[in-house]
């Protein structure tokens, strides 16, 4: 994925490297705990967010251009396969979004690559529904991202 307006600089040297990624997904996290709006997706998550937060950081740094923890830990990504036992539909897609756009609001001053972060992963957060219309949220112990 390169959406940084310089061909040359990945979006996780534009971000800031880990730790501008590791402000963003907890950022992200925060969000989907403390706002009413995202409580259809945060029911799918466990109590603690702590893997789930760790599981995004090391998909986003490969992700973003950095080192690729995930793939190292995990192996390839598949995230529809990872994503599938999970009902995900378009109020689940939604929510999630809206978390993700505000961190994004509040962590990335270029709005250029902001933008084009908010439509990648809006494609992909597309990409991850998984059912018609609206989904109940399931209860599972533990979620892939």
């Amino acid at each position: 994925m390169n959406t940084s307006p310089h061909t040359d600089t990945t979006p996780f040297e534009a971000l800031g490297g880990a730790p501008a990624v590791r402000r963003l997904v907890d950022r992200f996290y925060h969000l989907m705990d403390e706002l009413p709006e995202a409580y259809t997706v945060r029911r799918m998550h466990p109590d603690s967010l702590a893997g789930s937060a760790e599981s995004l950081f090391e998909f986003l740094s490969g992700w973003f251009g950095g080192p690729p923890l995930y793939s190292q830990k995990k192996g390839h990504p598949r995230l529809r396969m990872r994503h599938h036992a999970y009902a995900i539909g378009t109020v689940e897609r939604d929510e999630w979004m809206l978390c993700m756009t505000q961190a994004l609001s509040e962590q990335v001053a270029d709005a250029a690559l902001r933008e084009a972060l908010v439509q990648t992963f809006a494609a992909m957060a597309d990409h991850l529904v998984n059912t018609g219309g609206n989904a109940s949220a399931c209860s599972h112990a533990t979620a892939a991202t």
